[in-house]
C-alpha cells in the first residue's frame, strides 16, 4: 500500500528520482487563508498551537486548498519554550516577547527543560494528522538554538541582535550553556513529533543570517549539529533567512535538504552547499503580487535553476505574506507540477 514514503516530496529529500518537482509553502497555513482567520477568531496564537483540534484543522487547510505535496504542522517556533514554562507571549505586530530575558549564567541555569508530556497535545495532533493525510507527508519543525536564544536574550525580535552577540563574545561559557540547553529542548520537541509520526522535519534558524560564517561555525554549528543528529531517522531540512554565506555550514550541520531564501539563485546555491544535499526554495514571496505572466516566468526560472540540484523541492524563499491571494498559490502548485513533469 502506498504511503508518504513513496511521495515525491520524500523522494526529493532523499535525492531520488521524482515524477515531478514537489511543492509546499512555508507559512502555507496562516493569515492568507480566510478559513484560517475564521477558525482562529478569538483564540490566542500559542493557545491554538496546543489545541489538537485546531492544529489538525489549520494544518489541513492548505492541503485541501492548494494540493501541495507536503503538510507542515501548525505551530510556532517559540511554542516549546512556552510549553516548558518560559513566560512569553506573542504580541500582535511585534512577535514573541519574553517577560524576563536571559542574559547571564543565573538566567541560563533557571531556564526550564522541556519534557515530552509538556507538548502531548502536539503529539496527539500529529497522530490524527498522519491518519487524515494518507499519502501526503507531514513535516514537523522546531526553532534552531541560535534563533531561540536570540528571542530569549533580546527579549523579543531584534534587528541587530546586539545583546545576543554581546553574550556570545563576552561570556562564551554562558552562551554555550544556553545554546546547549536550547539544543536539548529542540531535540526533545522534534523527538515527540517524530515518535508521533511526522515524515520529515525542518529546523528554522530564522536569524542565523545575522552572523558571519566564522561566528556561526564557532558559536552555533556545534549546537545545531546536536539537533540534527537527534532527528536522524527522517529527512531533515535546514532553513534560514539571508544565509547566503552560511549555506555550506548549514548543510554541514547535518541537513539532508538546505532551504535557500530568494537572494541566492538555486544553481549558485548548489555550489555553496556541496554534494549529497537537496535544495528547497526559492521564489521571492513578493512575486505572487505581480501579474500572472511575471509569476509564471519567475516560477519557471526557479525550476530551471533547481534542476541543477541533486534534489529540488519548490518553495518560497521565505513564508507566505499575509495579503497573498490564495488562488495564485494554487496556480503555482499546478504550474510547478505541469512544468516539471517527467515523461
Amino acid at each position: 500500500m502506498a504511503g508518504p514514503a513513496d511521495s515525491a516530496f520524500l523522494s526529493a529529500c532523499r535525492r531520488q528520482p521524482v515524477p515531478y518537482t514537489p511543492v509546499w509553502f512555508m507559512r502555507q497555513a496562516g493569515r492568507a487563508l480566510p478559513e484560517y482567520r475564521k477558525v482562529r477568531e478569538g483564540v490566542e496564537m500559542l493557545d491554538s498551537c496546543l489545541r489538537p483540534d485546531l492544529i489538525v484543522e489549520i494544518t489541513m487547510q492548505p492541503v485541501r486548498r492548494y494540493g501541495v505535496d507536503a503538510a507542515i504542522l501548525f505551530s510556532d517556533i517559540v511554542l516549546p519554550l512556552k510549553a516548558a514554562g518560559v513566560d512569553l507571549d506573542i504580541k500582535a505586530g511585534v512577535g514573541p516577547v519574553i517577560a524576563e530575558p536571559i542574559r547571564d549564567a543565573a538566567g541560563v541555569a533557571a531556564l526550564p527543560e522541556l519534557e515530552a508530556d509538556h507538548v502531548a497535545p502536539v503529539a496527539e495532533a500529529v497522530r490524527t494528522l498522519v491518519g487524515e493525510l494518507g499519502t501526503t507527508p507531514l513535516i514537523g519543525f522546531t526553532g534552531a538554538p541560535f534563533t531561540l536564544a536570540s528571542y530569549l536574550v533580546e527579549g523579543g525580535p531584534s534587528r541587530d541582535h546586539a545583546r545576543t552577540k554581546a553574550l556570545m563574545y563576552g561570556d562564551e561559557a554562558t552562551w554555550h550553556a544556553l545554546a546547549g540547553k536550547l539544543a536539548d529542548l529542540a531535540a526533545t520537541y522534534l523527538a515527540v513529533q517524530i515518535d508521533a509520526g511526522v515524515s520529515a522535519v525542518q529546523v528554522f534558524d530564522s536569524w542565523a543570517g545575522a552572523l558571519s560564517a566564522a561566528d556561526y561555525e564557532r558559536y552555533v554549528l556545534p549546537h545545531s549539529r546536536r539537533v540534527f543528529a537527534a532527528a536522524a531517522g527522517v529527512p531533515r531540512i535546514h532553513f534560514g533567512v539571508d544565509t547566503a554565506e552560511l549555506l555550506g555550514l548549514m548543510a554541514a550541520a547535518g541537513a539532508d535538504v538546505v532551504g535557500v531564501d530568494w537572494r541566492v539563485p538555486l544553481d549558485a546555491a548548489v555550489q555553496r552547499v556541496g554534494p549529497n544535499v537537496a535544495l528547497q526554495g526559492n521564489l521571492d514571496p513578493a512575486v505572487v503580487f505581480a501579474p500572472w505572466p511575471a509569476v509564471e516566468h519567475r516560477v519557471r526560472e526557479v525550476l530551471r535553476a533547481g534542476s541543477r540540484a541533486e534534489g529540488h523541492i519548490f518553495n518560497l524563499g521565505h513564508g507566505v505574506l499575509p495579503d497573498t491571494d490564495p488562488d495564485v498559490l494554487a496556480r503555482i502548485v499546478e504550474l510547478v507540477h505541469e512544468a516539471s513533469a517527467r515523461s
